[in-house]
């Protein structure tokens, strides 16, 4: 994945320093804007679930593990935890200024995606959504692994499909057109992120390992480290649970205002 992070670099630094250079706009305000009590609460939500996505990712990170050479002298588990750190420390040096920033620059209107604020240069746009499309080609590959995976194996074993390029080619070609039907059709970037971090990060983040940790580790009852992975299940299940909700939510409510491919 090492691979992949000049890209991001390069789309979050270009990002927060065009912000940084346009300077704030007239008028700004970083008041919450008037809402009611409800959506300001789902909205609070769905943001829960954007930061699960941001700082998520531990589905692939078993896939990477399971090619790592492990012995009883030499665990896998040793390099896997300083890369998660690495990976942790790297996303939030790429991604805490390009928030703190957009939202000095833009304060409570700044849109989901902070680039869609300016209008030029349109160079400088370009590059950092080449940057985004470079890096999107090869992570989209990784990420969707376990999936491809997964339908491939479905292919071969309940539709006897013979395993082989082809049904790589027609299975692939297949996923990679239904969610970019999905993204053309529902282009809500801040809401979909928001439900699928909840849905589908928070579990595999947030609590699944501290319920694998119980069931084989089979600590102390009442013990510091039972504490610690029963917290970890209930703040991961409230996340999931509350992210999931808000994002569905804000979907609705702005897919009732929304023309679809305008």
């Amino acid at each position: 994945m090492c691979h992949h992070l000049p890209d991001i670099t390069h789309y979050s630094t270009i990002s927060w320093v065009a912000c940084l250079a346009r300077g704030r706009v007239e008028n700004v305000s970083y008041a919450y804007k008037k809402t009611t009590s409800t959506d300001l609460m789902f909205r609070i939500f769905n943001a829960l679930g954007q930061i699960s996505f941001a700082f998520a990712g531990h589905a692939v990170a078993l896939e990477i593990q399971a090619t790592i050479p492990s012995t009883p002298e030499k665990p896998s588990k040793i390099p896997m935890w300083k890369g998660a750190i690495g990976a942790y420390v790297i996303n939030a040096i790429c991604y805490f200024p390009v928030a703190l920033v957009g939202y000095w620059a833009f304060g409570r209107d700044v849109e989901d995606n902070v680039l869609m604020e300016f209008e030029r240069p349109a160079w400088l746009i370009a590059s950092a959504n080449l940057m985004v499309f470079i890096h999107v080609v090869g992570s989209y590959q990784v990420y969707a692994m376990p999936v491809f995976d997964l339908i491939e194996s479905m292919m071969v074993k309940r539709f006897k499909f013979p395993p082989g390029v082809a049904l790589r080619l027609v299975a692939r070609s297949a996923y990679v057109a239904f969610t970019l039907f999905v993204g053309v059709t529902f282009p809500f970037f801040g809401d979909l992120l928001g439900f699928f971090g909840g849905f589908g990060f928070a579990p595999t983040s947030y609590f699944l390992p501290s319920i694998m940790w119980l069931i084989i580790k089979k600590p102390k009852r009442f013990s510091t480290n039972w504490f610690i992975n029963w917290i970890s299940i209930y703040i991961g299940v409230c996340i999931m649970l509350a992210s999931t909700i808000g994002g569905l939510r804000n979907i609705a409510t702005d897919a009732s205002t929304y023309k679809f491919y305008t």
